[in-house]
């Protein structure tokens, strides 16, 4: 199980010209602003990634819109880990487990996992808080990364697994979000 105090969220790429056509979308971006939304009520450390956003836009309002304090961290590799000032952040949290989600799954979420779990990090990918242009894609990517060695969690499962009671100030406000 999954603690607050091991515990940092990469929230890879979520830009404009991309997220729009993104498969289910609208189920993927509510689920994404509970659970950053929930990750910020616990104090989970966020590492913020863009894909290329002169290209691809920045992160969408409704994400971004949630993100006060943080800075995306612009990248021109797929993968998160790729980029040095990303990596030296994740690396610099002290955490040990990694809670991934974001867009497409087959590309930069898929790489992102792979490079953790090389580095020997417990990586969780949230499946309802991932999505690709096509739900095959989708599937193909989340596949991959279970086959890997991610575990595979979803909004809420990740949130109640994170708290360990229903009790507290916490606990209300997140039991709020998911309702």
């Amino acid at each position: 199980m999954l603690s607050p105090e091991e515990t940092l969220f990469v929230l890879v790429d979520v830009q404009d010209k991309l997220a729009q056509m993104m498969h289910e979308k609208e189920r993927f971006f509510k689920n994404l602003r509970i659970l950053i939304q929930s990750l910020r009520i616990l104090d989970i450390p966020i590492v913020w990634a863009e894909q290329y956003p002169e290209g691809l836009g920045e992160t969408i309002p409704q994400i971004k819109e949630l993100l006060g304090g943080y800075k995306p961290i612009s990248k021109k590799t797929f993968s998160v880990c790729g980029h040095k000032e990303l990596n030296d952040q994740i690396k610099a949290s002290g955490r040990k487990q990694a809670i991934v989600a974001g867009m497409e799954s087959h590309v930069c979420v898929y790489q992102t996992v792979s490079d953790l779990l090389s580095q020997g990090y417990g990586v969780t990918i949230i499946a309802d808080a991932i999505s690709s242009r096509t739900g095959e894609n989708r599937e193909i990517g989340i596949d991959r990364m279970i086959s890997d060695g991610a575990r595979l969690s979803s909004t809420e499962m990740i949130l109640f697994e994170l708290m360990h009671i229903a009790k507290g100030e916490k606990f209300k406000a997140i039991s709020k979000l998911v309702q």
